[in-house]
């Protein structure tokens, strides 16, 4: 066991001293907080948290919640493969025939493997919402999603469904267990393996745990006025010219609408299942998950789902260069290679978030990581500070 400072509490195990030598320096340099976890061949070897929770001051708690933004989309995708265990969710089977209003403009032969490998042609969300306030509103969302068409055929291409990953995937699982995915996710998941931080948005009698968001840095709608937003579209259009694969306003649409920011900070989003952004979950809870994973399915000795569920589950669908974020991103099945450790473990899978948080399985090793926080910017898909800690991780497992 790592004798850990005042700055950080927990344990760790001192074949993981890196780690915790990385998260305390991480800690040392910022006014927020956070939490890591990691189990190995299914034992928690590493829980540490530390830093602030909220502007009084107040200590991270080892049950400390923080909403994890995109994060989430991977803890949807595996409710999902639940189902698909049981025979319920093909997925090469056409969305309509689970949900058959999903059948109009041009969506009636998009199948579920193209929505979960973000291949559907449907990351657009600012043009299909008047207002951001409607993600709090589960059925004009999917209403709109039904109506929505796509942005290229089918397959042919890749684009973060950043937002309406969320609504596609939970209303799938609706659809065929008749469960709003927040409860799925309890009964289904959470509850049998015995975890009390794994939520879709956050039940009352849990909200005291959260850590409140912390300022990042982020679009503002407020910025974006008439000059700003032509500006946008200028530079996408020169882009465009010049043959760049980078679109500003193909990003920006498919993750903010106008009064995106006030959403961040209503409380209502506590009350609403929001399966690509609003998942609050604590360090432990969100490793275990991937620890079941990465142990093909099972965490001690409760098997949530099958190993040849896991093996389709991680298989690489797509080496693409993703339409939205850029980058190739090796989309699985809801799930997405970590970035630079990929190299250190190639077999490893997960989903970040923007604002820091993340996780990630990798069944080579047995291995699992979650980190949460309630401060950062970066990416859409993470920062630094996870892939550190990553690499600390896999160095303790002689990954190289």
């Amino acid at each position: 066991m790592k004798t850990l400072t005042d700055s950080v509490a927990g344990h760790c195990d001192e074949q993981f001293g890196e780690v915790a030598n990385t998260f305390r320096n991480q800690i040392d340099r910022t006014d927020g907080g956070a939490a890591v976890a990691v189990y190995h061949r299914g034992r928690l070897v590493v829980d540490l948290w530390g830093g602030v929770r909220n502007p009084e001051g107040d200590p991270w708690q080892r049950d400390t919640l923080a909403m994890c933004f995109s994060t989430t989309k991977g803890v949807a995708a595996t409710c999902a493969h639940v189902l698909a265990d049981r025979g319920e969710l093909d997925y090469d089977e056409r969305v309509a025939t689970y949900w058959p209003e999903f059948a109009q403009n041009g969506k009636a032969d998009i199948t579920v493997r193209q929505i979960l490998s973000h291949s559907a042609g449907l990351h657009r969300f600012g043009t299909i919402v008047d207002h951001a306030s409607r993600v709090l509103d589960w059925e004009h969302m999917t209403d709109a999603l039904a109506r929505a068409k796509p942005a290229y055929a089918p397959g042919t291409a890749v684009g973060y469904h950043a937002l309406t990953f969320g609504w596609l995937v939970g209303e799938l699982v609706r659809r065929i267990s008749g469960l709003p995915i927040n409860e799925f996710l309890q009964k289904e998941i959470a509850e049998p393996l015995g975890l009390d931080g794994l939520f879709i948005g956050c039940p009352p009698e849990q909200r005291h745990r959260i850590a409140p968001l912390r300022p990042m840095s982020m679009p503002s709608n407020r910025l974006l006025g008439a000059g700003v937003g032509l500006g946008l579209n200028l530079v996408s259009r020169g882009l465009q010219a010049a043959r760049s694969p980078v679109n500003p306003h193909r990003m920006y649409n498919s993750t903010f609408a106008r009064g995106m920011e006030d959403i961040f900070v209503d409380p209502r989003l506590l009350d609403a299942a929001v399966p690509a952004l609003n998942g609050h979950f604590d360090a432990v809870s969100l490793a275990a998950m991937y620890a079941m994973l990465a142990g093909g399915g099972e965490l001690g000795g409760v098997r949530v789902l099958s190993e040849e569920t896991v093996r389709k589950a991680s298989e690489v669908q797509n080496n693409k260069r993703d339409r939205v974020v850029v980058v190739t991103m090796q989309w699985r099945l809801g799930y997405h290679r970590p970035p630079i450790v990929d190299r250190q473990l190639p077999q490893a899978y997960g989903h970040f978030g923007f604002g820091g948080s993340g996780a990630w399985a990798d069944p080579q090793h047995d291995l699992a990581l979650a980190m949460v926080c309630n401060r950062g910017g970066g990416t859409p898909i993470g920062d630094l500070r996870i892939l550190r800690l990553s690499q600390a991780a896999a160095r303790a497992v002689g990954a190289r």
